[in-house]
């Protein structure tokens, strides 16, 4: 019998740029056991989105249609503690950094330089579930 060290892991995609969810998902979809359950480019759609899908992370931009991803955090963060949230930002500012991780975040990246990062780690928790 062959075992097999992958798990299932959920990702939902935060982003106002289609070209940026287009990337990740490119990515994301050659990863064993991550599946892309939702995507969304407003904060009302990403909070409704992420309660309804519970995925096990989210990967979330700071700019969004409408408003900013710490809408998004602040609303989903405490009924989904569990959650990891991976900002992924082209803002890599420290006040943004602060900000978002004492809102719950569990990283910020930046999206000029860790792109691969955000992917990797998601890779990662379809291997530790």
């Amino acid at each position: 019998m062959v075992t097999s060290t992958a798990h299932r892991t959920s990702v939902f995609l935060v982003d106002d740029s289609p070209a940026i969810r287009v990337r990740l998902a490119a990515m994301l979809e050659n990863i064993p056991g991550v599946t892309i359950v939702g995507e969304a480019e407003t904060p009302a759609s990403a909070v409704e989105g992420i309660l309804r899908m519970r995925p096990d992370s989210v990967l979330l931009d700071v700019n969004l249609l409408g408003g900013t991803g710490i809408e998004v955090l602040r609303k989903v963060q405490p009924i989904e503690p569990d959650t990891v949230f991976i900002v992924l930002t082209s803002q890599p500012d420290e006040r943004y950094r602060k900000l978002y991780l004492d809102a719950g975040a569990n990283y910020f990246l930046d999206k000029s330089n860790e792109f691969e990062t955000a992917v990797e780690l998601i890779a990662g928790l379809a291997t530790a579930h």
